[in-house]
C-alpha cells in the first residue's frame, strides 16, 4: 500500500512513451544485444564550437549566476524576434516572446494559464503526447481529432464537430509534425486561423522541428497568417535546430494575451533559464544560419540512406520533407508493439512504436535519424535480412 495515493490525474496516466522505451532498451542491452538506436529523437551531433564558447564566456560573468526572470533576458527574447524576422519575414517584438526551458515546458504550462475544470482542447492523433497531458494537468478534457494518411497526416477541420469547435478554448497543431514527419503549407495555417477566429480558441503551434528542412522545403509560420498574431501562440525550440536538447532552451511567440498569460504561469512556477543557457541561446540565433544548413545537409543524408534501406525491407512510409522521422506502416496484421519488438528480437533494432502516440498510430512505428552514418549503414545492412 501507498503511503499515500497519487492524484487520480497522476493515477489515470499511461507510462510516457520514451520511459518505457528506455526500459524496454535497458532490458536489452542486459541480454547482450548489440543495439541500432532509432528510438527517441535526441540528436547525435554536437553543439556548435560557435555556441559552447558563447556559453563558456557567460559562464564566468558573475551577473549571470543569478536569479534569472520568468519571462527571460531582453537580449535574449530581441534575439528571438530577430531570428522569426530573418526566417519567417515576421515583425514581432520582445514584448511577444517569452523564454521557455525547452518548448515542452512551455506547451506543458499553457493550458494551466486558460482552462478550467471541464474546458476543452482540440488535440490530434497521432500527436506529441503533452498536448493531452497538458491539458489533463490544468483539469481539462481533449477532443481527439485523427491524422489520417490519406489527408497527408494533415486535420480535416471542417470535420471536427461544430459543438466541439464552440466548446474548445485551444487547437494544438505540430507542423512540422512529430510523429508523421508531415509538412503544411501556409493555407492549412490560414485555414486554422479562420477557425480559431470564428470559434474563438488559441491555435497552440508546436514548431519545434521548422529548421529541419529538405528537398528546399521550408516550414511556414502561423504568425506570417494575417490575423495570427491575435488568436495563435507558437513555440519554438532550439533543441533539435542546434543540437542542444540537454540545454532545454526554447522560446514562445505570438498574442501578446498568450504570451503575457504563459508569462504569469511561469513566474509562479519556475524562475526561468539559466541566463548563460540564455546567452549560448542569443549566439545561436543570431549566428547559427550555416550551422542549420549544414545540420539540413547532414540529416538528408541519413534520410535517403533509410529510404533505401526500408524500400529493400519492402516497407511502406512516409518520406520527410522536414523533421528526422519515418513514420513506418507495419505489415498488415502486425500491431505496433509486434512491429518493435520483431525489429528488437531480429536485427537489434530500436523503434517507437506508433501507438505511444495515441489510438491513430497503431499500425505505424517511427524511426528517428539520430544515429550516425556508419551505424546508418549497419542499420540498412539489418534490415535487408528482416523476415516480417
Amino acid at each position: 500500500m501507498p503511503w499515500i495515493d497519487p492524484s487520480d490525474k497522476i493515477k489515470g496516466l499511461p507510462v510516457y512513451p520514451f520511459v518505457k522505451l528506455e526500459q524496454i532498451k535497458a532490458e536489452a542491452k542486459k541480454q547482450g544485444k548489440d543495439l541500432i538506436d532509432f528510438g527517441i529523437g535526441d540528436p547525435d551531433f554536437a553543439t556548435p564550437d560557435f555556441i559552447l564558447k558563447a556559453m563558456d564566456q557567460a559562464l564566468r560573468a558573475p551577473e549571470n549566476h543569478k536569479y534569472p526572470t520568468s519571462a527571460g533576458m531582453m537580449s535574449f527574447r530581441e534575439a528571438a524576434s530577430r531570428f522569426m524576422e530573418r526566417r519567417f519575414k515576421v515583425k514581432v517584438g520582445p514584448e511577444k516572446v517569452v523564454a521557455l526551458i525547452g518548448s515542452k515546458e512551455g506547451i506543458a504550462h499553457f493550458p494551466l494559464g486558460y482552462l478550467n475544470p471541464g474546458d476543452l482542447t482540440l488535440v490530434p492523433s497521432p500527436a506529441y503526447p503533452v498536448y493531452r497531458i497538458g491539458t489533463l494537468f490544468a483539469g481539462g478534457e481533449s477532443y481527439i481529432f485523427p491524422l489520417k494518411e490519406e489527408l497527408g497526416f494533415l486535420p480535416d477541420l471542417d470535420a471536427i464537430p461544430k459543438g466541439f469547435l464552440s466548446r474548445a478554448k485551444m487547437l494544438f497543431l505540430n507542423y512540422p509534425n512529430n510523429p508523421t514527419g508531415a509538412v503544411c503549407d501556409l493555407s492549412f495555417l490560414e485555414k486554422a486561423v479562420y477557425y480559431a477566429k470564428k470559434s474563438h480558441f488559441w491555435v497552440v503551434q508546436d514548431a519545434a522541428y521548422s529548421e529541419v528542412c529538405f528537398d528546399g522545403y521550408l516550414s511556414p509560420s502561423i504568425l506570417e497568417v494575417k490575423g495570427g498574431e491575435e488568436c495563435a501562440i507558437e513555440f519554438h525550440s532550439l533543441s533539435k535546430t542546434f543540437n542542444m536538447t540537454g540545454w532545454r532552451l526554447g522560446f514562445a511567440v505570438g498574442s501578446k494575451e498568450a504570451i503575457d498569460t504563459l508569462a504569469k504561469v511561469k513566474s509562479n512556477i519556475d524562475s526561468g533559464v539559466f541566463q548563460a543557457v540564455q546567452a549560448a541561446g542569443i549566439a545561436a540565433l543570431d549566428q547559427g544560419d550555416q550551422a542549420i544548413r549544414e545540420m539540413r545537409q547532414r540529416y538528408q543524408r541519413r534520410r535517403d540512406l533509410l529510404a533505401d534501406a526500408l524500400d529493400q525491407a519492402g516497407l511502406k512510409y512516409l518520406k520527410p520533407k522536414a523533421t528526422f522521422y519515418f513514420w513506418v506502416k507495419t505489415p498488415k496484421g502486425i500491431s505496433s508493439e509486434q512491429m518493435a519488438g520483431a525489429l528488437l528480437d531480429q536485427a537489434g533494432i530500436v523503434v517507437a512504436p506508433g501507438s505511444g502516440y495515441g489510438p491513430e498510430g497503431e499500425g505505424y512505428i517511427r524511426f528517428a535519424l539520430v544515429v550516425k552514418e556508419s551505424l546508418m549503414e549497419e542499420a540498412v545492412n539489418r534490415l535487408k535480412g528482416l523476415d516480417l
